[in-house]
């Protein structure tokens, strides 16, 4: 796990233009890549498919702590 090749990485669309944003890559089947979008060429972090959705769901659901 954890091979980005082939990512098409996006914005989410609630960014501003502030510069503080992340981009998401959820266009592989078993990884979501995400990474600073000011530091494009820079490090990004991959995570299981199932654990990123799991982490949305908590975002969407205000159930992080």
């Amino acid at each position: 796990m954890g091979d980005l090749t082939g990512a098409t990485w996006r914005k989410s669309t609630r960014s501003s233009d502030s510069g503080n944003c992340v981009e998401v890559a959820d266009n592989l089947r078993d990884v979501v890549g995400v990474r600073d979008s000011k530091d494009v060429q820079g490090p990004a972090l991959a995570f299981a498919a199932a654990t990123w959705r799991a982490f949305v769901a908590g975002v969407r659901a205000d159930s992080l702590s």
